[in-house]
């Protein structure tokens, strides 16, 4: 049983080496995606966790605050970084992730400052 837990664990991890190398020199426009959708899911997962850790230590006006602000946030991530044409819906995943990350250090502060010295609803 330990035998097969080793081999389990190696292959794990030699899985994971391989796809850091695809990462590191993706071959082609579909591994770079790969790559990208993979970073843009662990940014989007952060920004929830904060979200989730910030709302709770808000007052009622702060959470509603926070969500309009949440909001307003996604309606232009979404213009910004994506578009409808005839020929299908396109995701410029680079932006998608440069907005995530951008308004993930945002609500990081808030949270730091709530923490700190005190949730502040006018800086949502």
């Amino acid at each position: 049983m330990k035998s097969l837990l080793l081999a389990a664990s190696l292959l794990l991890t030699s899985l994971s080496t391989l796809a850091q190398q695809n990462c590191d020199k993706p071959r082609d426009d579909f591994d770079g995606l790969y790559c990208l959708n993979k970073v843009y899911i662990e940014t989007d997962a952060e920004l929830n966790q904060v979200y989730k850790e910030l709302a709770p230590r808000l007052s009622a006006e702060g959470r509603s605050k926070l969500k309009e602000t949440q909001l307003a946030w996604i309606e232009e991530r979404n213009s910004s970084c994506s578009k409808k044409l005839d020929s299908g819906f396109y995701v410029n995943l680079a932006c998608a992730t440069r907005s995530t990350r951008s308004r993930l250090q945002f609500l990081q502060e808030r949270a730091r400052e709530c923490k700190s010295s005190g949730c502040q609803p006018s800086k949502l």
